[in-house]
């Protein structure tokens, strides 16, 4: 019996969508299989459930999503344990993960209290101009297998605290950390029909669904571009809301004057958590000639000491890439570069321990024209390019269609405002090698997406405005 059975039992099932452990290849569980016509039926009860949960006052609202909140800080190690089992990353980032997500639940339910309108200076006399925020609705929401956990909060509790009811398909790699979520959601008082999880082994079918449906109003994606293009088109008949969170390409800049122990440390943790399958992980680094050999040799130093292996062994820091497909794309994009010429420093190829396992891996003397420089690698590689000048270098970070997250590290204050305001992404780390937090909006600008999630900008992405005229005063 593992620590998290008592979060899922209820949800085994015979026959349905199967998961798999990536670190092993053990199964785990099999889901229910849900059909076009139950996730329409989800659809209906999710609206039937809306008009009720949206007449509740923020007040109410915010207490049950704070005891949602303590449900899954209460649980926090059985779903650290469940997403180690499912999503391959270790143990201490899974835990990290779960209270990363809490604090959407957290952060939300306060802002359920503080959905505000506007009085807004009248035009003419006699009339009155008001503003008010409205939930918009049955919301869908489609989630990635990287942050099962976080992925979900980030989306359904801005949702529900707005006032909506949300049907949320996760990924078929993960459905069961979004399980858990729902039966905790249940415990704490959300009321049936107000949040509902849909496990499919058809997503494309059920992506139809959710974003075709009339009754739904809003749809919230993470994932790849090339898949929310597609559900941005199939929205557009029925004219949904959307929110997109799509693919990265960031870059890490390290410029001449920047502390270099500091730049490594951030590089690490920028790079390699998660085995690289982040969304803002870095992709690409940047560092400047005059300290281009010291960069390489303590960041090669520290990459050297990684332990690889099953997420759930002590000690363990890179954990699998999620499946074979995974690893066939990262094996590619390393061989085609030093076909092309680069010069692999660490790493570059499969782990002798092998399934879905790839070492960490560095790689030096890259053509920029490599497709590796355009790819989401999403695995543990970094490729480092040497530049000259401030301007060279922005040149060729932002020479990319996305525009998710950046980094660089610099001591010069001048130079923090001016590449910090010139590098075209909606999230920019100075001096810092991670930037997600609830408090502050998560989202990117050109083809990495749509809308803002987190902090009090979140909560509008599920809101429409009204206005009012009032004359005869």
């Amino acid at each position: 019996m593992t620590l998290y059975d008592s979060l899922i039992a209820e949800y085994r099932t015979d026959t349905g969508l199967s998961v798999e452990n990536p670190a092993n290849g053990d199964h785990l569980f099999t889901v229910k299989n849900y059909s076009v016509a139950e996730v329409e039926n989800a659809i209906e009860n999710a609206d039937i459930a809306f008009k009720k949960w949206s007449t509740l006052t923020g007040k109410a609202r915010a207490a049950i999503l704070r005891t949602w909140y303590d449900l899954i800080i209460e649980n926090q190690h059985a779903l650290a344990a469940l997403i180690t089992a499912e999503c391959g990353k270790p143990l201490t980032e899974a835990n990290g993960e779960v209270l990363y997500g809490a604090s959407f639940v957290e952060w939300f339910a306060e802002e359920a209290k503080r959905l505000y309108g506007d009085i807004v200076p009248h035009h003419a006399d006699g009339k009155r101009i008001m503003v008010l925020k409205q939930p918009i609705g049955v919301i869908s929401a489609i989630t990635p297998w990287n942050f099962p956990v976080a992925m979900i909060t980030r989306k359904v509790a801005p949702a529900l605290a707005a006032g909506c009811s949300a049907v949320i398909k996760p990924a078929e790699a993960t459905p069961l950390s979004a399980l858990a979520l729902e039966k905790l959601a249940i415990k704490a008082g959300i009321p049936e029909g107000v949040f509902k999880i849909v496990t499919t082994t058809d997503p494309v079918e059920i992506g139809k669904v959710l974003t075709t449906h009339p009754t739904v109003r809003k749809i919230s994606f993470t994932g790849s571009t090339a898949v929310g293009k597609l559900l941005m088109a199939q929205s557009a008949d029925t004219v949904k809301k959307v929110s997109m969170e799509l693919g990265g390409n960031a870059p890490f800049i390290v410029f001449e004057d920047a502390d270099i122990e500091a730049a490594v440390a951030g590089a690490l943790i920028s790079k390699y958590r998660n085995a690289g399958q982040t969304c803002v992980c870095a992709n690409r680094f940047y560092v400047h000639e005059n300290i281009y050999d010291n960069f390489i040799e303590k960041f090669t130093a520290a990459v050297a000491d990684f332990t690889v292996g099953d997420g759930a062994d002590e000690g363990t820091v890179v954990g699998p890439l999620i499946n074979e497909a995974a690893i066939n794309k990262v094996e590619e994009l390393v061989e085609n570069a030093v076909a092309d010429g680069a010069t692999v420093a660490l790493g570059g190829k499969r782990h002798t321990i092998g399934g879905n396992f790839y070492e960490p891996t560095l790689l030096t003397n890259i053509d920029h024209t490599n497709s590796i420089t355009q790819a989401e690698i999403f695995g543990p590689v970094a490729p480092i390019f040497k530049f000259k000048t401030e301007d060279d270098v922005i040149c060729m970070a932002n020479d990319t269609p996305y525009g998710l997250a950046a980094y660089f590290y610099t001591k010069d204050m001048g130079r923090m405002f001016r590449v910090m305001e010139a590098l075209e992404y909606g999230m920019v780390g100075v001096n810092e090698g991670v930037v997600s937090t609830e408090v502050a909006p998560f989202g990117g600008v050109k083809e990495s997406g749509i809308g803002r999630e987190g902090s009090r900008y979140g909560i509008d992405e599920y809101t429409e405005i009204k206005y009012s005229l009032i004359g005869g005063i």
